[in-house]
């Protein structure tokens, strides 16, 4: 049997229809007793495995600020807590304002916090 070239390879390669290209990979699984499959399986694997970042957040008021009337007022309509509530809980800053949140929402509520100019962290 002569020797194949891979240019010869190559061009065999181009030339096959879909069929016979599926046909090689079969009788190369079954002759190496391999699997095409498996380093896609390996590379969703560790796709999986890979490290994610929070997906929830609590979001905390560490001060005031200068306009605490303002933070007053967006901690009311953030939490739905009356007057006095809302004022207790930014004098007692740092206060959790809201727990379990998406990270979206999150960093909306800081974005907001941080405009009426309170210094808020997200945990």
């Amino acid at each position: 049997m002569a020797k194949l070239s891979h240019e010869d390879i190559l061009s065999y390669l181009e030339e096959a229809t879909i069929l016979e290209l599926n046909d090689l990979v079969k009788a190369i699984e079954e002759k190496f007793g391999v699997t095409a499959a498996a380093p896609v399986a390996v590379a969703a694997a560790a796709e999986e495995a890979a490290p994610q970042g929070p997906t929830s957040f609590t979001v905390v008021l560490t001060a005031p600020g200068d306009s605490k009337v303002g933070v007053i007022k967006l901690v009311r309509e953030i939490t739905g807590l009356g007057l006095v509530d809302a004022k207790k809980l930014v004098d007692g800053a740092p206060a959790t304002i809201k727990e379990n949140v998406p990270a979206e929402e999150a960093e909306a509520l800081k974005k907001k916090l941080m405009d009426a100019g309170a210094s808020v962290e997200l945990k």
